[in-house]
Order: C-alpha cells, then sequence, then structure tokens
C-alpha cells in the first residue's frame, strides 16, 4: 500500500511540473532526437545510436527509457534522420512511444560556417494502466479512474550551427500541446503535453597530438517548470577512448566514459547521482549507450561525425 501510494504521488509531481521529455545525459551524441536540424555534413554515412536509461534506481515506477535513431546526409544540403522513443513510468503505469522523422536543409556561409534549418514530424502515442490501483480516497480522482490509449501527431523545428570544432543548436521538438486527459463533468485533470525547448552547445579543444577536451552545454525551458542547466566536460584520449564528469544544475552530478570497440562502432556508459532531497530514495541513474557509423562508400573516414 505505501509504495502504490508513493508511486501515485510520485506520477502526479512528474505531471504537475510539466517537464515531460526524458532527459539525457549523453545529450551531445543524442542530438538529432533532441534537434531536427542536427547535421553531420559527412554525405553517404549513416549514423545509428541506441540509448537505455533507467533513472532513479530503487524508487517506486521510476522512469526507463530506450531511444533508438537513424541518421544520414542524402548530399552536402540535405540531411534525414528517424527517432524512436519510448518512455515508461511505473512498470507500465504509463508508458509513452514517440516516433519521428527530420529533415533538415544545411546553408552554407562560407567557409567552414553552416548553419541548418530543421523539420520533425511524427506521432507520439500514450498508454495508462491503473488496474489494481489501491487509492486511500474512497472517491479515485478523475486523471486515474480510466485507462488511456490516444495517438496524437505532432510536429517541430529547429536550427543548427556548426563548424569543424562548434556547433550551437536552438530547438523545439514539440510544437502541438496534445490533451491526453481533458476537462470531465466539471472536473479540470492534468495531461497536456507541454511545449519544450532546448538550447545546446559544444566545441572541442584541441590540447595536444593525443587529447582532445570537449565541453558541452544544454539548457531545457518548459512551462510550468523550472529550467534546468547541464554542463559536461569530456576529454578524448587517442581519438579511441573518452572519459568526462557533468553537473545538473540543483540535480545530479555525474560520470560518464565511452570508448571505441571497432573504428565504427562506440560503447559508453553514464551514473549519476542525485542531489535531491529525493536522493534518499533512490541509488542513482545508469545509461548505457551504442553508437555505429556506416560508410556508405567504404571510404573510411578520420573522425566522428558525430561531436566532431
Amino acid at each position: 500500500m505505501k509504495k502504490i501510494i508513493l508511486f501515485i504521488n510520485f506520477l502526479f509531481c512528474l505531471s504537475v511540473t510539466a517537464q515531460q521529455d526524458p532527459e539525457y545525459t549523453h545529450y551531445m551524441y543524442n542530438m538529432s532526437v533532441v534537434n531536427p536540424a542536427y547535421a553531420t555534413g559527412v554525405p553517404a554515412m549513416m549514423n545509428f545510436g541506441a540509448l537505455y536509461r533507467t533513472q532513479w534506481v530503487g524508487a517506486v515506477g521510476a522512469p526507463k527509457t530506450f531511444t533508438f535513431f537513424g541518421h544520414s546526409a542524402l548530399s552536402d544540403k540535405v540531411e534525414v534522420g528517424l527517432s524512436f522513443i519510448s518512455d515508461d513510468i511505473g512498470d507500465g503505469a504509463k508508458k509513452e512511444n514517440n516516433l519521428y522523422a527530420d529533415f533538415a536543409y544545411v546553408l552554407k556561409l562560407g567557409g567552414k560556417y553552416n548553419l541548418s534549418l530543421g523539420l520533425k514530424a511524427g506521432f507520439s502515442s500514450m498508454q495508462t494502466n491503473f488496474n489494481g490501483f489501491r487509492f486511500t480516497d474512497p472517491q479515485t480522482d478523475f486523471a486515474f479512474s480510466e485507462n488511456i490509449n490516444a495517438t496524437k501527431p505532432n510536429i517541430g523545428v529547429g536550427a543548427y550551427y556548426f563548424r569543424d570544432n562548434l556547433y550551437v543548436g536552438l530547438s523545439v521538438p514539440n510544437l502541438l500541446k496534445s490533451k491526453y486527459i481533458e476537462e470531465k463533468s466539471g472536473i479540470n485533470a492534468f495531461g497536456s503535453e507541454e511545449i519544450h525547448t532546448f538550447l545546446t552547445a559544444g566545441y572541442v579543444f584541441q590540447m595536444n597530438d593525443m587529447l582532445k577536451l570537449k565541453p558541452a552545454f544544454m539548457t531545457k525551458i518548459v512551462k510550468g517548470a523550472p529550467m534546468t542547466f547541464d554542463f559536461t566536460a569530456n576529454v578524448l584520449y587517442n581519438e579511441k577512448f573518452e572519459f568526462g564528469a557533468a553537473y545538473r544544475i540543483g540535480d545530479s552530478v555525474s560520470a560518464l566514459f565511452n570508448f571505441n570497440i571497432t573504428p565504427t562502432l562506440r560503447a559508453g556508459y553514464a551514473y549519476d547521482y542525485t542531489l535531491t532531497n529525493f536522493g534518499q530514495f533512490n541509488s542513482g541513474t545508469h545509461e548505457i549507450m551504442l553508437l555505429f557509423d556506416l560508410d556508405l562508400l567504404g571510404k573510411g573516414f578520420d573522425k566522428s561525425p558525430r561531436f566532431f
């Protein structure tokens, strides 16, 4: 009973703060999911990636997120992508799936400077399963009175400025505020999907022949929730092994690393330690990442097309 009540309170808190999009510690390698204008400028190269994030391990009903994405430059000006995100809260109590296609057009600004403009379009579906829930209040809140199974369309836009060692992105991946639970019988219930705005940036400093310093930044803005700020600093050694640390202001600190299994396959792991009072109810967050690059022309490449 206590765990069920704790989960209901936890689910309600997630809804009223209106911050529904999943968080990523490896956001700098997951950029096409956040920004439809993401571009590599490397034609005939297909990029694939998958992330699995289990958040707040040990907390009742904690989120689990699986993300898969593919991206490719069709020419030096046109890039396309596809992404799938599955977010599960409460072991099926609330599950959301998102399938989106991306289109980006790259404007050459002279030299090595580029500005990409992108459009994202697709569908989001939400399913809930509140069967078997027990409540202390004899009158069930309308938000939990019946299960939901609905699919809504959505679109997003973005801009992405980049060169060989720098990127800056601004995006709104969900422009439509879809409502899954609306007013009924005079009761105002939560359930709308709020608009999220992302500002991202990254830079690569060449320290010497063996070392690169790669700071990155992301902020997320959404109505009804505090702004979030992520700061990350990674060090790349010999183009093969990367390690670093991250800080999400007022929320968590993280350690992360990744390494090349082969020249085209990279694996990574991140651990987040919760700094808030909620930390006493969980043992941290784990995130696993796999990245794969497919060279369609078989010519090889001397650098990763993602985060340079």
